[in-house]
């Protein structure tokens, strides 16, 4: 479909670039990603989704907006407390663009709800701040074969990797064991604006992904530290004993 006069101004400087123009702008269109987790890391993420022009935006979270939550947490505002995260992302970013199709689960992700969630997107990008749900979304697009951007934010550092099926390691390579979540009620400071690079990161990923375009993430984390303003790349090899992606893996392990 050809695009409106309104369309190719909104993205005239998407449409310039070679590595996007209008072919590439349309993919962006017919595109659709999930975003699980409208905190810190989902907030810029989304923003940038939907300036972007993707075609359909979900947005997972169970959680409300706080006023803990705002000094980070740029999708919300202050009238926004009490409100369902989902309920106020979607206000802001159909008003950003309110071409786009936003769909919004008002719960977090579990080993029950989680394949029906994945199946119906292209590509799925991990904001969540804790290792039980990061867990859950890596095996269940290893399991679904749908590639996902995963990245994690604590005090001034951050980190990012991708994972495509069939061509680099996921998180249990990396990790082995699943690391413990921090006990409830018990936080971790964080400075905004680190969650805020990391956050466009995986957008900027995303993006890649959708156009074939670059040099993805696929086989190293990037490690980044706000104090020294370094970035880092780290190789990673796949496991070959992976109990979700190895070559004799049934891809469902859970945690309960």
């Amino acid at each position: 479909m050809a695009l409106s006069q309104v369309q190719k101004e909104r993205y005239a400087r998407h449409i310039i670039l070679e590595e996007i123009g209008e072919a590439g702008q349309q993919k962006l269109f017919s595109s659709s990603v999930l975003i699980i987790g409208a905190g810190g890391l989902g907030s810029p993420c989304a923003l940038y989704m939907a300036a972007a022009g993707i075609g359909t935006l979900g947005i997972a979270d169970a959680d409300k907006v706080e006023l803990s939550n705002l000094q980070r947490q740029i999708l919300h505002f202050t009238a926004d407390k009490g409100r369902n995260k989902v309920t106020s992302a979607r206000e802001k970013l159909s008003a950003l663009n309110p071409d786009m199709q936003i769909d919004t689960y008002a719960y977090f992700v579990d080993n029950e709800n989680i394949d029906g969630l994945v199946k119906k997107y292209d590509i799925v990008i991990d904001a969540t701040d804790n290792y039980s749900s990061k867990f859950v979304i890596n095996d269940a697009c290893v399991r679904n074969e749908k590639p996902f951007i995963h990245a994690g934010i604590s005090g001034l550092k951050g980190q990012l990797m991708t994972y495509v099926p069939h061509k680099g390691p996921c998180l249990r390579c990396i990790f082995g064991v699943q690391p413990p979540d921090r006990p409830k009620g018990v936080y971790e400071g964080v400075v905004g604006a680190a969650a805020g690079v990391i956050g466009c990161l995986e957008a900027m990923e995303a993006i890649k992904y959708i156009l074939g375009r670059g040099e993805l993430l696929t086989g190293c984390m990037l490690t980044f530290d706000a104090l020294t303003m370094q970035f880092r790349k780290i190789r990673l090899p796949s496991d070959k004993d992976c109990p979700v992606c190895g070559a004799h893996s049934e891809g469902d392990v859970h945690n309960d």
